[in-house]
C-alpha cells in the first residue's frame, strides 16, 4: 500500500461505524442496465467493492484496456495507487465531505444518492489523466452500515484537463436531488492527536531544521527509527516531503 493510498483508508477507518460490519448479499441487479444512469462520456471501467472487507466482488474487462491493469487480479489498493499523490488529499477530503454530508441529511437515505468528482490517474498509456469518479450504494448491513457499492471510472482527458475541486451528490430514481461541494485540496490537519508524542517532537526538530542524523541524536534514538517516523508522519498528514509536511503543520497550529 503506497503512503498517499493510507489517507483514504483512514478516511474509511475513522467512519467505520458507517460501513458494514457484516458480509451483505449483493441484491439482485442488472448492472447494465444500472450504468445507463450514469454519465460516462468516454472510455470508461467499473467495479463493485465490498466495504466490509474492501475486497472487489465484480470487476469490468474493461479496466484492461482503460488502465492496463488485468481483470482477473487487480485489487482495491491497485486501482487506488493509480491515482496521482498530489490528487490524494481532495479525494480523501471529498470522501469525508460526502460522509459528513449525507450524515446530516440522514443516512437512511444513503442508498438514495450517486456521488460524483474527479482526480488524475495513471491510465494504459502512462500518462496521468482526467477521469470522473462515480459511486452508487447497492446494499446496506442491518445497522445501515455501507456494504457493496457500484464504482465507476471514466476517463474525462479530452473533455477536461482541469479539475474543479468540486464533489456532487445525485438523486437517483425519482429524485432530483442534487448538491455540489466545495472540497478543500489539502489534508486537513486540526488537532495533535494525528500524531503520537514521539512525532510531534520529530516534527518540531524538522521544523527547527534539524535533519534526521541531528534528530536521531537529539532524541537518542537509531536513524532507522527516526527516518521510520518521518515516513509515517508524512502518510498521516498526506504530505510529499518535509517542506509541505511543515506547511501543512504550520497552517493548523500543530507547531
Amino acid at each position: 500500500m503506497q503512503p498517499k493510498t493510507n489517507l483514504l483508508h483512514e478516511v474509511w477507518d475513522k467512519n467505520i461505524d458507517l460501513l458494514a460490519r457484516t458480509e451483505v448479499e449483493l441484491p439482485t441487479i442488472n448492472i447494465e442496465e444500472l450504468l445507463a444512469s450514469f454519465f460516462c462520456p468516454g472510455p470508461f471501467y467499473y467495479y463493485v467493492v465490498d466495504f466490509y472487507d474492501r475486497r472487489i466482488i465484480h470487476m469490468s474487462p474493461k479496466i484492461k484496456d482503460v488502465l492496463g491493469l488485468e481483470p482477473q487480479t487487480v485489487t482495491f489498493d491497485d486501482i487506488l495507487n493509480r491515482i496521482m499523490p498530489e490528487d490524494m488529499n481532495y479525494v480523501a477530503n471529498a470522501e469525508t465531505t460526502v460522509y459528513d454530508f449525507t450524515q446530516k441529511k440522514g443516512w437512511d437515505k444513503v442508498t438514495n444518492y450517486k456521488t460524483g468528482y474527479c482526480f488524475r490517474m495513471k491510465s494504459a498509456n502512462g500518462n496521468f489523466q482526467m477521469f470522473h469518479h462515480q459511486a452508487l450504494v447497492l446494499s446496506t448491513d442491518t445497522t445501515g452500515g455501507i456494504g457493496k457499492t457500484l464504482n465507476i471510472h471514466t476517463n474525462v482527458e479530452h473533455l477536461t484537463t482541469v479539475n474543479s475541486h468540486k464533489a456532487t451528490l445525485t438523486g437517483i430514481g425519482n429524485s432530483t436531488d442534487f448538491f455540489v461541494f466545495d472540497v478543500p485540496l489539502h489534508s486537513q490537519l486540526s488537532n495533535t492527536s494525528l500524531f503520537t508524542k514521539r512525532e510531534r517532537e520529530i516534527i518540531c526538530l524538522m521544523a527547527a531544521g534539524f535533519n534526521s542524523t541531528a534528530i536521531a541524536e537529539r532524541l537518542f534514538l537509531s536513524l532507522h527509527t527516526v527516518k521510520q517516523h518521518r515516513k509515517n508522519i508524512l502518510g498521516k498528514a498526506g504530505a510529499s516531503n518535509s517542506s509541505e509536511l511543515i506547511a501543512l503543520c504550520l497552517k493548523a497550529g500543530l507547531i
